[in-house]
């Protein structure tokens, strides 16, 4: 006879781990180590990246 495994429906807090605080605009914000220029601009430029989600932001100096 096969086993019977234990189903066990996932949590909201896990399935959304982290989703929730971005889509309310809590980005936890680290600098990716890429220093880039920006052509038009005509300066150096630092870019953002989301632990939580992956987006990205740049900011001029």
């Amino acid at each position: 006879m096969a086993q019977i495994l234990p189903f066990k429906k996932p949590k909201a807090s896990e399935r959304h781990r982290g989703d929730t605080l971005c889509r309310n605009g809590h980005h936890k914000w680290v600098i990716d180590k890429e220093s880039v220029f920006d052509v038009k601009l005509g300066k150096l430029v630092t870019r953002y990246r989301c632990t939580r989600c992956g987006r990205t932001k740049v900011r001029a100096h």
